[in-house]
């Protein structure tokens, strides 16, 4: 006759679940402040990048308009920027001054 054998059912600890749920708890504390970082940065790069296109943009309408007052409006109205960048511009609380697109403040 056979013998029957019964199985033994693994399972994990309570002690090994505390360990891995402070393993991934460390992990997370590293993780997020390191995301909200280069949010922070990716952020600093996009404005920088949207002011470097109103700029180029304002220099493009002057050297082929000669008008020496440009504003959001005007670059709009005459193709040179979308009504999109205009939006994302104010967003981003750029300004044009003269003749050169300003970073503010947020």
């Amino acid at each position: 006759m056979k013998k029957l054998f019964a199985k033994k059912h693994q399972a994990f600890t309570l002690l090994e679940m505390s360990i891995v749920l402070f393993i991934i708890s460390l992990l997370v504390l590293i993780i997020l402040p390191n995301l909200a970082s280069q949010r922070k940065h990716a952020t600093g790069v996009h404005r920088s990048a949207m002011t470097s296109v109103i700029q180029t943009q304002i220099d493009l309408y002057q050297n082929e308009i000669g008008e020496s007052h440009v504003d959001f409006d005007t670059l709009e109205k005459a193709d040179y920027l979308t009504k999109d960048q205009v939006t994302k511009a104010k967003k981003e609380h750029i300004t044009i001054s003269g003749d050169k697109a300003i970073q503010g403040n947020e």
